[in-house]
Order: C-alpha cells, then sequence, then structure tokens
C-alpha cells in the first residue's frame, strides 16, 4: 500500500506510533493484519463513527486495546463503553459485538488453542 507505513521485525515501534499503520476511511471498517501465525493474529481496525460489527462469536479468546477513539463493546449483551489506552478481553464462544460511539482505532490480539 502507497504511503502506508511498514512494520519491520525486530525494530522498535512506539504504541503512540501504532494508529498510523492503519487509516480511518468514510463509512467504513478498515483492518490491517500484523501477523497471522498459527498461534495467533494480531490485527489493527479503523472504524468510521457509527460503524459496527454484529453479534458474532469467535473460537478463541481475544483481546482489545483502543488506540484511538470511542467504541461501544458489548458481551453476552453487557455492555461496556472504552476510549483510547483501555482493553476488554472477550472470551470465546460468548457472543460479542463492536460499535464506534466516536471513530476508534483497535488493535485485536487473538490466541489460538
Amino acid at each position: 500500500m502507497e504511503g502506508m507505513k511498514q512494520m519491520k521485525a525486530g525494530k522498535v515501534e512506539g504504541a503512540a506510533n501504532m494508529g498510523g499503520l492503519v487509516e480511518y476511511q468514510k463509512g467504513a471498517i478498515v483492518s490491517r493484519t500484523l501477523i497471522d501465525e498459527d498461534v495467533g493474529t494480531i490485527t489493527l481496525f479503523a472504524f468510521d463513527e457509527g460503524q459496527k460489527l454484529s453479534e458474532h462469536t469467535a473460537p478463541f479468546d481475544a483481546m482489545v486495546y483502543i488506540i484511538d477513539g470511542e467504541a461501544e463493546i458489548s458481551i453476552e449483551k453487557k455492555q461496556s463503553r472504552l476510549k483510547a489506552g483501555d482493553m476488554i478481553i472477550m472470551p470465546a464462544n460468548k457472543p460479542h459485538a463492536l460499535r464506534a460511539i466516536k471513530m476508534y482505532k483497535m488493535l485485536l490480539i487473538m490466541i489460538r488453542e
């Protein structure tokens, strides 16, 4: 992707720079996979305001870390409001949904069994 900063193995990246690896797009959810291995994945997401992922389940635990903005994440119908610097664990096989209260960026870390 032209103009996008590339992350290199072995290079130190500050957390403040992480959000620059994925950009907001009007009316969309943008994702960028940083690591995709048998043991798990690390993916960055940018949600425009109002964008959402409807309720679904995943077979693995996942941790969400909010880099920027504000999100609402529900797990088994219990809603939590998260802002930059907050994180939450979404347990395996539990229904969860995500919604952008304000546009936000998040890091999703999923560990596979």
